[in-house]
């Protein structure tokens, strides 16, 4: 499910610079409303936004919208669609929006009985001086900023459709009204729109979870792990494996060092990085353990003891005596002083505390402190969806510590060994995200240093400018301390994923006091760049998993190599077995399959469990000193010598052959 709560109100900027494509989706949220005035002309409407695959519309409806409406809906779509009205664009007083939202005509097509509620207390969110504009097409007027295209007609009848209706929360508080979410999606045209539905029929088949369940890759159990927990089982424990030895292999001749640290730590850790009390909500409520700073019972708490001793063994007691006395007591444990401890949601904080354990001279920057660490996030239930969000998380971390003439040289390193791993798994699409801060949120979104935010942000645009690398800048999503960037990938089917973040960080280092010693002497800051490449385990072989359907290249694959035979001949199966020890014995993931299934069912076995390679060997194959060689999707590729084809198998897991 796409993450499109509304979090926080677009600014007018934000809003001018939608694409083209984002305008025709809003203008045809829009379309949408209108169409299903026309129907139920009671319906209350609250959002309606263009998101990353379409638009939808919340609506408050007596009538329960179900995918058996869509054909009707749409219907009046088009109707509307042919009318080719104008969205046009009027500017009112703050006084004249109340007065239409009270009268029910904002949101409507007519004065309607009863108040348009929404309109109402979206009117309150905007800042006294802005602007207030509707946008009408046709009769359908509605509070918006816009912006739209033209006409209703720019929206074409064949190229958009109704997806989904679901429930939300209005505004995301679970204490608000319940709506109605209508989703949908629009295109320039409809051979764009068919491309889209057939993407969206092929990834169904490479749902992450349906393949890694019918692999045995990863198990769920939230009655006992818990919801968002993943258990690896063995073969996505290879996979896991495989991935960390790429990491660790390529991070090593690129000069970084390993650590290891704790999943727990204090709340003055998280307290002094500034992730508390601003990240509280996504992270797990704190351990409360007894204070370790020699804290005894105290006089005046003995006192209160004997006090309530001697009333407890006086015999009767009304009901709510005793529960007085029991929340006194409880009160008291409370009182004292505890020790909060919060699971590891990001390993930043604990790398800084690596990086002060010694004292650092400019001789040692940079220093490049790497580690698989694992983090615990409470994402939020509804927002949990199989690999791609989870609640326990092992993350390819990072954090470069450096001085500012070496940033240039380090951050286009990151963004090299980004590339390598590109061209590892077969990318050939992607997209660096460089978010920026927003000048009026300094001291409250962001840290609030307006000098260094622009000079990190050009250090950043420049190494992207001067490496050629794909970007878009995006104004305001940075992190609170300071620019970053998310790499955006498409699969083989052309399916967008957000894989990883790398961030610059110029605040939090003096939080915790981090320094060098440069060459005059003084005590220097250093700059840290937070990168994690291969991004969590979770994520990203959920995405591998559908970009490459489960066949996964000969390196990554659970189960490299099956030995099959022709029956179950003691010879052939003597050189069989061989052939298969002389594999493990170089650490190829084989089987065997030596049983007196016919051949046909033994291929088809290893077919479906999509291993990538079949070694079929028979009284020919013995006589020759050969195998035949299926790969998986490809079939037969014919008769090798044996050790051409152990040789062939050893290189391409050595080379990471795509």
């Amino acid at each position: 499910m796409e993450n499109d709560e509304q979090k926080e109100r677009k600014t007018l900027d934000e809003r001018n610079k939608m694409s083209d494509l984002e305008r025709l989706r809003h203008s045809c949220a829009h379309v949408l409303a209108t169409a299903i005035l026309r129907l139920w002309p009671d319906a209350q409407f609250a959002y309606g936004p263009p998101v990353e695959n379409g638009f939808y519309y919340d609506v408050d409806l007596k009538h329960r919208i179900s995918p058996e409406d869509f054909e009707k809906i749409e219907e009046e779509m088009k109707k509307e669609i042919k009318a080719n009205n104008v969205f046009e664009r009027i500017e009112v007083t703050r006084e004249q929006a109340i007065a239409d939202a009270k009268s029910g005509r904002l949101g409507g097509l007519t004065e309607r009985e009863g108040e348009s509620v929404f309109k109402l207390d979206l009117l309150e969110q905007i800042p006294e001086g802005e602007t207030i504009t509707y946008f009408q097409n046709g009769d359908f007027i509605d509070l918006c900023a816009g912006p739209h295209v033209m006409r209703t007609g720019n929206v074409k009848k064949n190229a958009f459709r109704l997806t989904s209706v679901a429930s939300a929360y209005y505004k995301g508080d679970e204490s608000n009204p319940q709506l109605q979410r209508i989703y949908g999606t629009a295109f320039k045209n409809k051979t764009e729109m068919e491309a889209y539905f057939e993407m969206l029929e092929e990834a169904k088949k490479r749902d992450h979870r349906k393949i890694g369940a019918d692999m045995g890759l990863f198990a769920m159990d939230p009655d006992f792990t818990g919801p968002g927990m993943p258990l690896w089982l063995p073969k996505g424990t290879m996979i896991v494996e495989e991935l960390e030895k790429l990491a660790k292999e390529t991070e090593f001749q690129a000069g970084y060092v390993r650590v290891r640290t704790p999943h727990l730590a204090r709340e003055e850790m998280y307290k002094t990085s500034g992730h508390l009390p601003y990240y509280a909500d996504s992270m797990f409520p704190p351990m409360l353990l007894p204070s370790e700073h020699g804290h005894s019972l105290q006089q005046d708490e003995r006192a209160k003891f004997r006090k309530l001793l001697p009333e407890a063994g006086a015999g009767e007691i009304s009901d709510e005596r005793v529960d007085e006395m029991l929340g006194e007591m409880e009160q008291m444990i409370v009182d004292r002083p505890h020790d909060r401890y919060y699971l590891k949601a990001m390993n930043c904080p604990h790398h800084h505390r690596v990086f002060s354990a010694e004292p650092r001279s400019y001789r040692d920057l940079p220093l490049r402190l790497a580690e698989y660490g694992a983090c615990y996030r409470y994402e939020q239930s509804g927002e949990l969806f199989g690999l791609m969000r989870v609640r326990s998380l092992n993350m390819n971390d990072a954090h470069i510590y450096c001085t500012p003439e070496q940033f240039a040289d380090e951050f286009k390193a990151v963004n090299d060994m980004y590339l390598k791993y590109f061209k590892v798994f077969g990318l050939e699409k992607y997209q660096m995200r460089f978010s920026t801060h927003s000048k009026e949120k300094l001291g409250k979104k962001y840290v609030d240093e307006p000098e260094l935010w622009l000079q990190t942000e050009d250090m950043v645009r420049e190494v992207l400018k001067s490496s050629g690398i794909n970007y878009v800048e995006v104004a305001d999503e940075a992190a609170f301390y300071g620019p970053k960037i998310d790499v955006e990938v498409w699969s083989v089917i052309g399916r967008q994923f957000t894989i990883a973040t790398n961030q610059v960080d110029f605040a939090v280092p003096s939080k915790f006091g981090l320094t060098y010693r440069d060459t005059d002497n003084s005590e220097k800051t250093p700059l840290c760049i937070h990168r994690a490449p291969l991004g969590t385990h979770e994520r990203f072989i959920g995405f591998l998993i559908e970009h490459y359907a489960g066949n996964f290249p000969m390196w990554l694959a659970p189960e490299q190599v099956r030995v099959i035979t022709f029956g179950d001949d003691e010879p052939v199966v003597n050189y069989a077995k061989a052939i298969a020890d002389e594999l493990r014995a170089n650490f190829v993931r084989v089987e065997t399959d030596f049983g007196r299934d016919v051949i046909k069912g033994k291929i088809q076995n290893a077919e479906l469990a999509k291993v990538h390679t079949m070694l079929v060997i028979g009284n020919r194959d013995l006589e020759a000193g050969a195998v035949s060689v299926r790969v998986h999707g490809q079939g037969n590729l014919g008769s090798k010598p044996k050790d051409e084809a152990v040789a062939d198998i050893l290189a391409a897991i050595k080379e990471r052959r795509a």
